[in-house]
């Protein structure tokens, strides 16, 4: 590949980089008035209490959407959701090629399935050890160790030199249904020479390396020997190596499984295809629970982050079916707590205990490691690559600043802090932030996708926490009061501390408001809205201590 004039090799973060999640970067090459670009992971991040009905939360994609005509190619290295999950929500924006492997093509297009309206997105399958080109970038897959089948690690190489983007990756020597991370390759790369390092800081905060996912299935087998009843086990739906270690040391102790949760069938469906379940026993229909023996069964199921529709939320309400669990029994949590689900998670344990089911966690037993490397492992890649850059991604502060941390006193010359929006300048010339450019977050509601204020995420917001009042005033041809103005209240307090009905307050107030408007003036109706809106408000403020949201309707 030729080196054009002025060319620049730049790396623009507009998600996951501040943030664990919704993972979206671009590597952009050329002169700055006519850069390529390529994106690396379109993934989500998931709402919580701030976000009452939102359904996603994506990437904001508008400044590659300005520069589409100069979009090569869209590359995907895993099919978890924090990296592939908005694609199908993204691409009509982008509509670019896509890259994915076999195992990430078969989850999007089962989700795909299941999604009404969604764009069948042309797709060209990778695989491990393959290289393949994008507009200017050579790229190589390299493949790694994680918590899904097949995630890569990408090496772009441009004239200005190569980059390894690690994507998730951790090193594991003894992975349930593989790949290893391959050393030889990166090293090969160090050897070469390699511009930059952009890295997976997710555990960045953790010394010591990851245990191994061969370690973990003893530990599950260990707990489900010695339990006395029937098993649950709770694990994110894509681990697939995970579902392969429960059904391993289940068939070990002699039990049969039974699998729970769309998602967890989806996926098992799709690894059954390719291969990862070759060598397991048949897992049992739900129609058959009754008839196994509470000491020899497994059950898998969807609900690790406490969500309320999976499986094990059911279970802790009783609500299934042809399922349940009973006194005796035991529930594994085969996984991590992402933060912001503790309450829920809590709540299902709490359920559990008060049926008087075993809890079993990380803490109890071995029976959940991380798909991220920890510190020893993260010193072991700086080794093999030996790069002149090293950026930190994938974290939060805290963790893109500990690792930047530890390539500092691990040889790297280089360490860029960069956050999402950021613009970072890889090549020619030390690493340096040369511009901003626009990101943020749009949210998927429904069947539309927009931002908060489109969306009206920040108005609903608003009457989480103060409800709403509706006023109709209408005036008559002398612009006075045609009686009483009509009040609906929804979310609001019924009565003052001292008994005083709100709506009638806020009645009175709204006729007070009106009064106190000259006749002549009343003509501005918009005029007589605000003022209604402003005095109901204000009532309510003062006998409640809140502000609700008030429209107010202005007849004559």
């Amino acid at each position: 590949m030729a080196k054009a004039e002025n060319a620049e090799l730049v790396f623009v973060p507009l998600g996951g980089v501040g943030e664990i999640g919704m993972n979206f970067a671009l590597y952009g090459y050329g002169p700055p008035s006519a850069r390529e670009w390529i994106v690396i992971d379109v993934g989500v991040t998931f709402p919580d209490a701030a976000h009452p009905g939102v359904d996603l939360i994506l990437p904001d994609t508008r400044f590659i959407e300005e520069n589409l005509a100069n979009l090569r190619g869209i590359i995907i290295t895993h099919a978890h959701e924090d990296h592939y999950g908005a694609l199908l929500d993204i691409w009509p924006r982008l509509k670019a090629p896509v890259w994915m492997t076999p195992f990430s093509a078969g989850l999007l297009e089962a989700k795909r399935q299941g999604e009404q309206g969604a764009p069948k997105i042309p797709l060209t399958i990778y695989r491990a050890g393959e290289t393949f080109t994008v507009g200017p970038f050579e790229v190589e897959a390299i493949p790694v160790a994680h918590s899904i089948p097949e995630p890569m690690s990408l090496a772009i190489t441009t004239p200005a030199g190569t980059v390894i983007h690690t994507g998730d990756w951790k090193i594991d020597p003894e992975p349930t249904i593989g790949p290893k991370t391959d050393e030889a390759r990166f090293r090969a790369y160090g050897d070469k020479g390699v511009l930059a390092l952009i890295c997976d800081s997710t555990n960045a905060l953790r010394e010591g390396e990851s245990p191994s996912e061969v370690a973990v299935g003893e530990g599950l087998k260990g707990v489900i020997q010695s339990a006395v009843g029937r098993v649950a086990v709770t694990t994110f739906s894509s681990n697939v190596g995970r579902i392969v270690s429960i059904a391993k040391a289940a068939r070990d102790a002699g039990r049969q499984c039974l699998v729970l949760g769309r998602s967890l069938k989806r996926v098992i469906d799709v690894a059954d295809e390719l291969g990862y379940m070759d060598g397991l026993p048949e897992f049992i229909a739900e129609e058959d629970f009754g008839f196994i023996p509470r000491e020899n069964l497994v059950i898998i199921c969807t609900g690790s982050q406490g969500e309320p529709l999976a499986a094990l939320a059911k279970l802790s309400r009783d609500e299934m079916k042809s399922v349940s669990l009973t006194a005796g029994d035991t529930v594994v949590f085969s996984s991590r707590t992402i933060p912001g689900n503790e309450k829920a998670i809590l709540e299902i344990k709490n359920r559990l205990i008060d049926l008087g089911i075993k809890i079993i966690e990380d803490g109890d037993a071995l029976v959940h490691v991380s798909g991220h490397p920890r510190r020893s492992e993260l010193r072991k890649m700086y080794e093999w690559v030996r790069p002149r850059i090293g950026v930190p991604v994938h974290g939060e502060a805290a963790h893109l600043v500990a690792q930047g941390s530890l390539m500092s006193t691990s040889g790297i010359g280089q360490v860029a802090q960069v956050r999402d929006g950021d613009m970072l300048r890889l090549a020619p010339g030390p690493a340096t932030i040369i511009d901003q450019v626009p990101f943020g977050r749009i949210y998927k509601d429904g069947n539309l996708i927009g931002t908060d204020q489109a969306m009206g995420i920040r108005d609903r917001r608003k009457l989480s926490f103060a409800g709403h009042v509706a006023v109709n005033v209408v005036l008559d041809d002398k612009y006075e009061l045609a009686g009483d103005p009509d009040l609906v209240a929804i979310g609001v307090a019924e009565a003052d501390a001292s008994g005083e009905t709100l709506e009638d307050l806020m009645i009175d107030a709204a006729v007070g408001a009106v009064d106190s408007i000259p006749r002549q003036r009343r003509k501005d109706l918009d005029l007589v809205q605000e003022a209604v809106r402003r005095a109901v408000r204000g009532a309510a403020n003062e006998a409640w201590g809140k502000k609700p949201l008030v429209t107010v309707f202005v007849t004559r």
